[in-house]
């Protein structure tokens, strides 16, 4: 196993420097994403307005957040094929329909934020519906990319098969997919209540499809840090425990799709 295959290997670089070397294009796109935050925190401190009880900049800001963790993840994972497998076809094709994908999905919604009017669920007219259907496959298409760097990983990442490490970093890509576009195509569909909700991201438990899509999305983050504490705490029943936490896992996903869709806690 080479040291960038290892769950939390050392390095004398800092993180940042660390990703760009990993996938320099990518890398610094996701960069570029969080630096983008600023002026849109800047546009919320200064613009008053609100669309549908939430100030208009605040989904443009939520957006650039996790479009730039995205990015990054998805480099930290490329980053355990080896080098010349980083350049290979599948590696470019999912890196280039991830940083697209993205910039569409950002470029549409700080642009309706800036005219004062929504992006999402504005089907009004045919260009608006148009660039909505545009968005969800724009969408599908970035999940899309976390299987094949799955499949990369699977078959030249030299992770040790078996192992609750390679279990994790498999799952987790390969559920970010399954379950993150599930949840996206139900949500595209069921606009959530407005106002209200939990603090900073103005979710609702009930009725809202919201918390199922992240908890869907980020399983290429959540499934890799337990496999990676899992095989430092508990080497030898790592692989069992991980085997249970991600059914409770997608249980959980689960219940938060029945509470968003039914409307009561499940």
């Amino acid at each position: 196993m080479t040291a960038s295959a290892l769950p939390l290997a050392p390095t004398a670089r800092g993180p940042l420097a660390a990703l760009i070397a990993r996938e320099p294009t990518l890398a610094r796109y996701g960069i570029a994403m969080w630096l983008a935050m600023i002026p849109a925190a800047l546009a919320l401190g200064l613009d008053e307005r609100l669309l549908r009880e939430a100030p208009i900049w605040l989904k443009p800001l939520k957006f650039l957040a996790s479009v730039g963790f995205f990015a990054l993840t998805t480099v930290w994972f490329i980053g355990l094929l080896p080098e010349a497998r980083r350049r290979a076809w599948p590696v470019r094709a999912a890196v280039w329909t991830l940083m697209v994908a993205g910039a569409f999905e950002i470029a549409y919604i700080v642009l309706q934020a800036a005219l004062g009017t929504g992006s999402h669920y504005n089907v009004g007219d045919p260009v608006h519906a148009a660039l909505y259907s545009a968005m969800a496959a724009a969408a599908i298409a970035m999940t899309a990319t976390q299987p094949v760097i799955a499949w990369q990983i699977a078959r030249h990442g030299g992770l040790v098969r078996g192992s609750a490490w390679r279990t994790s970093v498999l799952w987790g890509l390969s559920l970010t997919f399954v379950l993150g576009t599930v949840s996206g195509m139900m949500l595209g569909g069921m606009q959530p209540p407005s106002g209200g909700g939990m603090p900073l991201t103005g979710w609702h438990l009930t009725g809202d499809l919201r918390p199922a899509h992240f908890v869907g999305l980020h399983a290429h983050q959540a499934l890799p840090l337990a496999g990676a504490a899992l095989a430092s705490i508990a080497p030898r029943g790592a692989r069992v425990w991980l085997v249970a936490g991600i059914v409770a896992y997608v249980a959980g996903w689960v219940v938060l799709m029945a509470a968003g869709l039914s409307g009561r806690v499940a």
